[in-house]
């Protein structure tokens, strides 16, 4: 059957099963849209798709109604240009529709209603230009755009947040398929494989390589061998030899790899495996412009100048010709050195050795220099040479270990060998240059080849593979202007990979409508098998191309016309009109053409026999390795059999194609047929996935789109052959919840009775679409035609659209109602107002009336007034100055009188004074004359002075006590200056009125005198004129010499006061300098201390991690141990007992009695002081870890043989004991009494003196340190002293016991006398000097005084015998060290010698720092355990003072019982009952047994209804017990076996929350236990005097106080572990996708990748109510249990910022959530959880703070988002998200119904612009396992420890009461 495909590819039958009527709805839908343009007929503004020659599709909308034989359509475009469109009569093609908006931008392009080309690359754009999205599904296909530039959405955080996630419940992201693939591995345990195509510089190499990361990280290696490591290390190196720079791309992968990652039954990553295709050799010797060889030439080039590559003779890559044909050797951003260190790492890692590192750069150098050996052309033109001096051909010999002279020879020479002869010829210039290539070429190939094959040993495993995920990155369809061999086999590839792709998307569909129960039949679809045929069938192109190599003289044009000849009749073979050396083929793509030149040599690949043997024979190893002849040479089929390890069978789909009989040499053709032909099997034998990459536009812009290249390489790559096959049949598929949920406003109200969704949907349906071909009911989904969800989504708008009219049009009437009702009352009230003013208006009206005329008339009256008023004033004016007249003429004559009699009376006076004044002024004038000249000496004198030194300092000196006399002697100056004019003032009024007295007596004595004396008179006048002006002259010298000096004093005065100014102003400066240093250092001193807080914060979060990783270690170990012990266990199953535990290996905590205790916590206390980041830069605290754990690890052997010795001591005092007691049965009550009496005082007394002896020991070798260091003896003679004392009293003390021994026996003998009946001493004749009469008592007394000294004696014997054993294991221990030592240094010294000399003289420093700090170390750990023995030892002192003085007085009161009892015999001793003292006493037997009963197999439901945390109460009690009979021992195992048993309980029950929590409150009450009876005044402070009694007496477990707070931050850290567990399931189900407002949310296709959550009825769905609910039980248990309050806040408010983290990066990551109703849904999800924090009083544990990210993103959602003051509002809101959160969320915005807008990329790059000043972190997401640091409040309890009951159920009868 045959028929065309868009009338322009025809294609043989294949057949495949298929819905019914597909084929013809194929037909029809390559006929145009005929069925979806009926029901869009005569419809005006229908949007269609034009074709555009510039952008490929245009949108249009019709401004016409189109009818049924229309021959043209009226369109108007997007810039409102009108366009007439012609229609085809004939065959009918009307344009493409275009899909409504709420479906632009979705995440599948399967979810759009019409599936065709303009649809998807629409879709395409505005995903990658206006959301920035690079990744869109096309089904079962990733489609990715190459951004061109670095996105943050490959972090470690995206990793984990698509870790375990379905497919379609995340964006699209390579990281997505990835997680398939690896989720299906594990699922189905079958192989899977990711399929990377594309064309150069579309992003395949990259997608591949983050595809191998998340595997990397997701699948991580069980073991330390760090494989995910290497596998990405292998991509480095095969970029630097494998990738290039081209014209399309600056690192394009020129060759294709496919590399298989092993799994093993866990699923992590134990190995892998890389097979390689189709090298590029060719560009080895020839590059195009603008184009560059393989990186690692010029990366080679740029570390030339390195001393270990000076023997390469290489210099910069311009100088060498394989290098420098693209004439750009450079790449913008790219630094080959800095690369080349990479690739060096690489090597290193994958275990490649230094020197075959330096071999593969001589290698690669040398074919540098190949290419620079320059060949001169003989005369002849058939021959050639080289020059022997020719220095590149000297170093490409040297480089390669060959011979000079046999290269240079056969270099321009070929050997021909024929049956009988054999000839060398010489060859012409172009054949050497052609074979210098070829033999540079296949170095290359050969090195490459080695490379991978090594790459592939160093990823091998031993291990059984179980499983492998593929990575193909592979070329994608390829068309140049010029097409060789090189894109013939890429597009036999593509043709290959396209085959396996159909048959794949077939088979998919065909078990989805299987699953869904659809009708399907056999159908027949079309297949690209003919054009396979054609290239590798029998006499294909590709056979005739081999058959043309075997031909003596075959030629390119020989077997182009071959092909012709042969394959013209073929509909993919096409001949060109233009050319005889050219052919074309129809590919599944697009038609391409090859020029035949070059195939056959590119085919041959021949190099000459002669040179490759020169090759072999070379000095270095591994260049004659690569030329050996049992070398495959290609490296596919070497690799391909590594894969053996695994288990598939890998089998091939259709049977293999015959190989010709005849031997010939395999062709590069038959090479990679044969290795795509096994490629081909492993991917059908695999799940395939895959991935196009599309490169958007030539130029490499960022987020720049070319419609024209987009579309070119979607029809290439196949995805619209998805398309196409998915139009076919029923591409939009609705699972029926979400499809009720969507379109239930289409549904009438009758059919909401019924309960069954699937019954609405179907009658919905069935009375919406006529046609019941058009929809399908599978068995969970509906599945539609194409362009059936675009109707519906057209009646849900109409069905909304006439809902809004009607809602606007009941609106508009009730708000015109409300409008008449406003104005109608409003007119009234106008009214009524209008009324009131007027008839206010007319009493105003009356009012003034009757005021004007009262004014009048009172103003009538006024005027009146004040007429009369006017005429009576005039009248008493005239007379008042007429009487004034008078009365002043009168006055005036009597004034005259008196003033000449006056006048006469001063005239004579002043005549009299004149005289005097005369006489005065004679005599001042000559005083001043005489003064002046004084004072001008002296000014004279005073101004030499001034000029001198010793002035001006005497001036300086008491500044400020001159300026105030100088101020003094101013004022001084001016009371005289006033003074002064004072008297000036009085002169010349004296001097007036004398003048005017002279003047009358002159006139006087003219009128008696006569005329005669007037002469006399007028000269006396001259004279005294001439003296008076001679007087006013001298005052005016006098004054101007005042003035003159009193400016200057002022001057002088100015300048003190300036000066005076300005140091006021320095000294305020130098204030204000001193307050701002002040202010600045207490804003300093704050700044340090908020830093120092922050700081304390980080380096206690620091240190919870690493109690976190130490836990996480720790449990590895047991882990570890365990599979050891599993793997050790014999075939006959031996088991170990279930209640075995660890306890030896995990009490690693240090004994009270040494002086070693804590240094672990002293090391972990150093790295939280000095920070992390130091601490691990620090080699000391590291090394003083590893030496306690080895310490704690001897003192462990020690302490068990301690222990066995111990228990051996025991038995052997039992057995004297019971000796002591067969002897002693006889003895009375009295007598036992007595004789423990005697023996508790015995012990105590002995203890007591070995005690002090140890202390007199230490405190001696102290003193002697002390002394060595001259230190002052006054404190070691005091201690002596004391020790002294003490030594006398104990012994007073031990006669004291020796005479009550003695009283005791001496009764005891007395007693037995009588009731002996003979006697013993007369029977002992044998006794020296038995004659003599021997006292019974002294020889009794003598007796035990022998036993006793034998018994002194055989204790001495023991302990010396003890100290021996000790000494003599102290020695073997030191034997073994010193051994254990001496293997350490051999293995470094055989490492070191392994090493280079650099790296020798590294190690060798490296290794004396260490040995140096174990030194400092040792020092330090031996003045720290001498302090601490300082410390303990002046404690113990203390205690042991205040047990002597009890001791006396225990003496005393038993020696006053004894004195009672000798007096009285009959009285019997009675203890007296005491209250219970809040203690517990056990044997060590029991503590096994206490540790199970309390702590191992204890529930937490067991102690409902008792006290909290009882646990921690009876263990303490326990402990205090010990610590009264000072039992150190006991103290330590108690404690470190409750602390193991916590361990195991928690190990065992690591999922229990109930337990985690029930241990974590009984760790910290006994935390809080340990602190608040410490004896510690700090803890002491709320205890009662009751509390304080219970405090322990002789020991300081403040170490073991750090230790249990390290076990409750791994409880507390377990606690949090478990909960996010439970509760992280939950949180986006319940947060972002239930409906919590029901009806708000819409659902909109989700086109092939349906989400997870997307099932009938929401079976897996949880809502809020849930997680309050579990929250709620989270709750109930930690408080019923007891958990400290604070402790309980910091636990909600690390849940809650999981639930902020976890939400909002789903919300990042998930178009489909990111709308105005999820907002709506979060912010009442949100108050909801806010107001049951209120409820349960958690408020003020900062929870509301962590979520106000996702508070403020849910207000994003539901701002607009439209004008600039919406973006200043949104940044100004959006503080808790950083700038790429928001632009994220902006660009994730998707509109759920039409009346919806899009944010504009405008308004996005107006928030980027307001938002670039942030210096936000550039991490997208929030670590949602970050943790904050839990601090452990000192809680004290109010409790007593005597007022504690213990239930009888804990089956604890073995405690005592004390």
């Amino acid at each position: 059957m045959w028929f065309f495909l868009n009338g322009s590819k025809r294609c043989q039958v294949m057949s495949f099963r298929f819905p019914v009527n597909t084929l013809l709805h194929l037909a029809t839908h390559c006929k145009g849209q005929k069925t979806e343009w009926s029901r869009e007929e005569n419809k005006v503004y229908t949007r269609v798709w034009i074709p555009d020659p510039d952008e490929v599709w245009r949108s249009a909308e019709l401004t016409k109604g189109y009818k049924e034989g229309d021959t043209s359509l009226q369109l108007r475009l997007e810039d409102e240009t009108i366009r007439e469109y012609p229609i085809d009569v004939q065959s009918n093609q009307l344009p493409f529709l275009r899909n409504p908006d709420i479906l632009v931008g979705e995440n599948d392009l399967t979810a759009l209603s019409y599936l065709h080309e303009p649809a998807v690359l629409h879709n395409l754009k505005v995903r990658f230009l206006e959301s920035n999205h690079i990744y869109t599904y096309c089904g079962i296909v990733l489609v990715a755009i190459n951004p061109y530039e670095q996105l943050p959405i490959y972090g470690q955080d995206v990793i984990y947040a698509y870790s375990g996630q379905n497919m379609g419940d995340m964006d699209p992201h390579i990281f997505a398929v990835a997680e398939e693939a690896y989720k299906q591995m594990a699922r189905d345990e079958k192989n899977q494989s990711i399929i990377v195509s594309g064309e150069s510089g579309a992003g395949k190499t990259v997608s591949a390589k983050y595809a191998m990361r998340y595997f990397a990280t997701v699948g991580g290696s069980a073991s330390d061998t760090n494989i995910e490591e290497k596998v990405l290390a292998s991509s480095p190196i095969m970029e630097a030899i494998g990738n290039a720079k081209t014209t399309r791309n600056d690192n394009s992968s020129r060759f294709g790899k496919y590399i298989q990652i092993g799994f093993d039954k866990r699923y992590h990553i134990i190995g892998a495996n890389m097979r390689t295709y189709l090298l590029e050799k060719s560009r080895v010797v020839f590059q195009a412009d603008d184009e560059r060889n393989y990186h690692i030439f010029y990366q080679l080039c740029a570390a030339a100048s390195l001393p270990e590559f000076k023997e390469l003779a290489l210099t910069c890559a311009e100088d060498f010709f394989y290098t420098s044909q693209g004439r750009d050797t450079c790449i913008e951003g790219v630094d080959d050195a800095e690369d080349f260190e990479k690739t060096r790492q690489a090597f290193t890692l994958l275990g490649v050795r230094e020197s075959h590192q330096i071999s593969i750069f001589k290698i690669i150098a040398s074919i540098l220099h190949l290419g620079n050996v320059e060949i001169q052309a003989e005369r002849d033109g058939d021959s050639c040479s080289i020059s022997p001096q020719d220095e590149h051909l000297n170093s490409f010999c040297r480089l390669l270990g060959v011979e000079h002279s046999q290269m240079e020879h056969w270099l321009c020479h070929r050997k021909l060998v024929t049956t009988s002869e054999t000839y060398v010829k010489t060859m012409s210039l172009q054949q050497v240059v052609n074979a210098r290539n070829a033999l540079a070429k296949h170095i290359y190939a050969q090195l490459f080849g080695w490379i991978v094959e090594h790459i592939n040993k160093a990823l091998h495993t031993p291990l059984k593979q179980h499983s492998f995920i593929g990575v193909l990155d592979i070329y994608g369809f390829e068309t140049f202007e010029v097409n060789s061999f090189e894109q013939f086999c890429i597009n036999y590839a593509n043709e290959k990979l396209q085959q396996q792709f159909n048959s794949h998307v077939f088979k998919l569909e065909q078990e989805e409508y299987m699953k869904e129960q659809i009708p399907w039949t056999l159908i027949d679809f079309y297949d690209n098998q003919p054009c396979i045929d054609l290239i590798e069938a029998k006499l294909g192109i590709l056979d005739l191309l081999d058959e043309e190599c075997k031909v003596p003289k075959g030629t390119d044009q020989n077997w182009a016309q071959k092909l012709y000849d042969r394959h013209s009749g073929s509909q993919h073979f096409q001949k060109p009109r233009m050319s005889n050396t050219a052919f074309i083929v129809v590919h599944f793509a697009d038609k391409v053409e090859y020029l035949s030149d070059g195939f056959l040599e590119k085919n041959r690949d021949t190099v000459y026999e002669e040179q490759i043997n020169i090759l072999k024979a070379s000095k270095f190893p591994l260049v004659a390795d690569l030329f050996h002849d049992d070398k495959d040479s290609v490296p596919a089929t070497t690799a391909s059999g590594k894969g053996s390890s695994s288990k598939i069978n890998i089998r091939s789909a259709r049977p293999p194609l015959k190989v010709s009989n005849k031997e010939h040499k395999k062709t590069v053709g038959h090479q990679f047929r044969t290795s795509l032909h096994l490629l081909m099997e492993t991917l059908n034998a695999t799940t395939p996935h895959y991935v196009r990459c599309i490169k958007p536009n030539d130029e490499k812009l960022p987020f720049h789109f070319d419609p024209k290249r987009a579309v070119q390489q979607l029809r290439a790559c196949g995805v619209l052959e998805t398309i196409r096959i998915s139009a076919a049949g029923y591409p939009s598929r609705w699972a029926y919840h979400d499809f009720f949920n969507r379109y239930r406003v289409l549904v009438k109200k009758r059919e909401l009775a019924n309960t069954d969704k699937k019954a609405i949907c179907r009658s919905v349906l069935e009375s919406l679409i006529k046609d019941p071909d058009k929809f399908q009911f599978g068995r969970t989904k509906i599945f539609f035609r194409a362009g059936q969800v675009a109707y519906l989504e057209k009646l849900r708008a109409d069905k909304f659209r006439a809902a809004t009219i009607m809602i606007q049009k009941t609106v508009r009437g009730w708000l015109q109602k409300v409008k008449y009702r406003r104005l109608k009352a409003t007119t009234l009230t106008l009214q009524r107002y209008c009324r009131g003013l007027l008839a206010r208006r007319l009493a105003e009206h009356l009012r003034r009336t009757r005021a004007a005329i009262m004014l009048q008339k009172q103003y009538r009256m006024r005027r009146a007034r004040l007429a009369y008023q006017r005429v009576h004033r005039a009248t008493v004016t005239i007379q008042a100055f007429t009487r004034g007249m008078f009365v002043r003429r009168m006055y005036q004559q009597v004034l005259m009188e008196h003033k000449a009699t006056i006048l006469q009376k001063h005239v004579r006076g002043w005549v009299a004074r004149r005289r005097f004044q005369r006489l005065r002024g004679a005599a001042i004038v000559i005083q001043c004359a005489f003064r002046m000249l004084k004072a001008k000496q002296e000014l004279k004198a005073l101004k030499i002075e001034a000029r001198s030194a010793e002035h001006l300092k005497r001036l300086n000196v008491g500044m400020e006590n001159k300026v105030v006399q100088l101020q003094r002697k101013i004022d001084d100056q001016n009371k005289e200056f006033k003074t002064l004019s004072e008297q000036l003032s009085a002169v010349t009024s004296t001097h007036t009125m004398e003048v005017e007295k002279l003047k009358k007596e002159l006139a006087r004595y003219q009128q008696s005198q006569g005329e005669d004396g007037s002469l006399r008179l007028q000269e006396e006048v001259e004279s005294l004129r001439a003296e008076l002006q001679r007087a006013h002259s001298e005052r005016k010298i006098l004054e101007d010499a005042h003035t003159k000096e009193k400016d200057e004093l002022r001057k002088r005065v100015a300048d003190l006061e300036e000066e005076n100014a300005l140091l006021k102003d320095e000294k305020e400066q130098l204030n204000n300098q001193i307050l701002c240093q002040v202010k600045d250092e207490s804003a300093q001193n704050s700044a340090k201390e908020n830093l120092m807080k922050r700081e304390l914060e980080e380096e206690r979060s620091r240190y919870q991690n690493l109690v976190k990783e130490y836990s996480r270690l720790e449990q590895r170990y047991d882990n570890l141990r365990d599979e050891m012990t599993i793997i050790k266990q014999t075939p006959g199953h031996r088991r170990n007992p279930s209640n075995q535990s660890s306890l030896e290996s995990d009490s690693n905590y240090p004994s009270i009695s040494t002086s070693e205790v804590g240094d672990t916590e002293d090391a972990l206390q150093q790295v939280e002081d000095i920070g992390l980041e130091k601490a691990a830069m620090d080699m000391t605290v590291f090394l003083k870890l590893q030496k306690r754990v080895r310490e704690l690890e001897q003192e462990r052997k020690k302490l068990q043989v301690q222990l066995e010795k111990r228990e051996q001591q025991d038995s052997r005092k039992v057995q004297v004991e019971q000796a002591k007691n067969d002897l002693d049965l006889d003895q009375d009550a009295d007598l036992a009494y007595n004789s423990l009496k005697r023996q508790e005082l015995e012990s105590e007394n002995k203890k007591l003196k070995n005690d002090l002896n140890e202390l007199r020991k230490a405190v001696a070798d102290q003193a002697t340190q002390n002394n060595s260091s001259h230190s002052s003896p006054d404190s070691y003679s005091l201690l002596l002293n004391q020790l002294k004392l003490a030594n006398e009293e104990l012994e007073v003390r031990k006669e004291e016991v020796l005479i009550l021994r003695t009283q005791i026996v001496s009764a005891d003998q007395r007693r037995l006398a009588g009731k002996s009946t003979e006697p013993n001493i007369n029977a002992r004749t044998s006794w020296p000097n038995s004659e003599k009469h021997v006292d019974q008592e002294d020889a009794i007394e003598a007796y035990h005084g022998v036993c006793q000294t034998n018994r002194l004696l055989e204790a001495q014997l023991q302990a010396q015998s003890r100290e021996h054993e000790e000494e003599v294991e102290g020695l073997r221990a030191q034997v073994e060290a010193l051994k254990e030592e001496l293997d350490k240094q051999q293995q470094t010294f055989c490492q070191t010698l392994l090493l280079s000399p650099e790296a020798q003289v590294e190690f060798g420093v490296q290794q004396e720092i260490s040995r140096l700090t174990n030194e400092n170390l040792d020092l330090k750990e031996l003045v720290e355990k001498l302090e601490k023995n300082e410390r303990k030892l002046k404690k113990q002192l203390k205690i042991y003072m205040k047990k002597v003085q009890d001791l006396e007085a225990a003496q005393a009161l038993a020696q006053s019982e004894r004195r009672r009892h000798e007096l009285n015999r009959q009285v019997t001793v009675q203890r007296k009952e005491k209250d219970f003292q809040g203690m517990l006493e056990y044997h060590k037997e029991d503590e096994a047994l206490l540790i199970r009963n309390l702590v191992t197999d204890l529930k937490p439901q067991a102690l409902a209804g008792t006290v909290p945390c009882l646990p921690a109460y009876i263990l303490y009690m326990c402990i205090r017990h010990a610590d009264y009979v000072n039992d150190d021992l006991k103290v330590h195992s108690l404690l470190t076996s409750t602390i193991n048993g916590i361990k195991k309980v928690l190990k065992k029950h690591n999922d229990d929350f109930e337990m985690t929590s029930f241990w974590l409150s009984n760790t910290c009450r006994l935390l809080h236990c340990l602190k608040q009876y410490s004896g510690d005044e700090g803890f002491m402070t709320q205890n009662t005097a009751k509390q304080n009694e219970h405090c322990l007496k002789n020991f300081d477990l403040t170490e073991y106080r750090q230790v249990l707070s390290d076990l409750s931050i791994q409880i507390y850290q377990q606690l949090i572990k478990i909960a996010e567990g439970v509760l992280q399931p939950m949180i986006v189900s319940a947060m972002l996708e239930n409906e919590s407002i029901q009806g708000l949310s819409g659902v909109k296709p989700t086109g092939y990748r349906k989400r997870s959550s997307s099932m009938v009825d929401g079976d897996n769905s949880y809502c809020l109510e849930a997680v309050i609910r579990q929250m709620n039980s989270f709750h109930t248990v930690m408080c019923d249990q007891g958990l400290d309050p604070e402790i309980i806040l910091q636990v909600f408010k690390q849940l809650f910022y999981m639930i902020n983290a976890v939400t909002l990066n789903n919300l990042l990551l998930r178009k489909d959530v990111c709308s105005w109703s999820t907002g709506m849904q979060l912010r009442y999800n949100i108050s909801q959880l806010e107001e049951w924090l209120r409820g349960r009083n958690l408020h003020q544990s900062g929870a509301v703070q962590t979520m106000e990210p996702l508070i403020q993103a849910a207000q994003l959602l539901q701002l607009k988002k439209k004008t600039p003051e919406d973006a200043e509002a949104i940044c100004s809101l959006c503080t808790s998200l950083s700038t790429q959160q928001i632009v994220k969320i902006l660009n994730l915005y998707t509109p759920l119904n039409e009346f919806e807008e899009r944010v504009t990329v405008a308004f996005i790059r107006t928030i980027q612009a307001q938002l670039q000043e942030r210096n936000d972190p550039q991490q997208l997401l929030l670590d949602f396992k970050h943790m904050f640091p839990v601090l452990f409040p000192f809680n004290p309890s109010s409790l007593t420890m005597d007022s504690i009951h213990i239930p009888a159920y804990l089956n604890l009868e073995f405690l005592n009461e004390v």
